[in-house]
């Protein structure tokens, strides 16, 4: 088979340092350019260090126009405004790790329809697609605990969300709050409640149930930790325990990469996977979820890999066949 050829467009990140090496070790895929401006002519291993003996491509500061399937690895709001400035060829299929196409507001861009690239969810229209809108990190670990849910129509109270992710969800980018000296043995939340990925994460319960009117409250925290997003909600739900189980199970019986655990569960389960892993609770009235992703694979480019592989009728699991870094 012949191999598609992959353009990256923003390398120097985490989310594109874990994409390279994904495409890198992928059966179909040659990396044809991977553009970066500031670092353009420096070998790809000089910023992702653990490439070096891998590979001896450069950043480039051209584009290939005529390659398979674009990834864009740029900060929220860049993507728009790169498609404005740059023509591919009619063929071109693109995914965006970005914000920027996940609402249905913003899906539709310049004669581009935009899918959301939930696996779980939109399957089918993912295979269809030209062009896909990655979901977010957060968005993915609590989507994956709250679908079953919406899908049976039983969120009929307010849901509380409590997240830690990783120093590595905030990006390269040195500010305040990512210094070692600050991160290390410290912890705090940010952005209660308004989360940004709350649009997107609204915007699938609602699909999967459209009386949902309840409001759900999330509470994201920053860890003192690298990588991995540990998530804990909780709502009211009338059924038995065996029968929310009944519910996740079956609702997830043909996914590739999420599971449930009757065990409780830890980051280490998924660190350096594409999976997820929950965890279900009954207290009282309440159910507790607890859910498990890598902000940087399931929660970025894992994903991202895994939506190429449906669109292209790849094998889903192709070049994801990680182990976690148990021990």
């Amino acid at each position: 088979m012949k191999k598609i050829k992959a353009g990256i467009i923003g390398g120097a990140g985490y989310t594109a340092g874990e994409l390279i090496r994904l495409l890198m070790h992928h059966a179909h895929v040659d990396i044809d350019f991977i553009f970066s401006t500031s670092n353009a002519g420096n070998k790809i291993s000089k910023v992702h260090q653990d490439l070096l003996g891998t590979t001896e491509l450069v950043f480039s500061d051209t584009i290939n126009p005529d390659i398979d399937i674009l990834f864009l690895c740029l900060g929220h709001g860049n993507s728009k405004a790169f498609l404005e400035k740059n023509t591919f060829s009619k063929t071109i299929k693109i995914i965006d790790l970005s914000n920027d196409f996940r609402l249905e507001a913003d899906a539709n861009f310049n004669g581009k329809a935009f899918i959301y690239g939930l696996p779980e969810l939109n399957k089918g229209d993912i295979k269809k697609a030209s062009f896909i809108a990655n979901p977010g990190c957060f968005a993915t670990a609590i989507q994956l605990a709250l679908l079953p849910l919406a899908k049976a129509g039983v969120i009929t109270n307010d849901i509380h969300i409590n997240a830690v992710t990783g120093a590595t969800g905030a990006g390269t980018s040195l500010s305040a709050t990512t210094h070692f000296t600050w991160r290390d043995n410290n912890f705090s939340h940010y952005k209660a409640f308004t989360h940004q990925h709350l649009g997107e994460i609204n915007q699938t319960v609602n699909i999967l149930q459209s009386d949902f009117n309840s409001e759900i409250n999330f509470m994201p925290n920053r860890g003192d930790f690298s990588r991995g997003i540990f998530a804990t909600l909780y709502t009211k739900f009338e059924g038995t325990l065996e029968e929310a189980k009944t519910l996740y199970s079956e609702f997830y019986k043909d996914a590739a990469y999420t599971f449930i655990s009757d065990e409780d569960i830890h980051l280490k389960q998924v660190v350096n996977t594409n999976k997820c892993i929950l965890h279900l609770h009954k207290h009282e009235n309440k159910l507790l979820v607890t859910s498990i992703i890598d902000n940087l694979l399931k929660g970025a480019s894992g994903q991202a890999v895994q939506n190429m592989n449906l669109m292209y009728g790849f094998e889903e699991t192709e070049g994801l066949q990680l182990k976690a870094n148990y021990f």
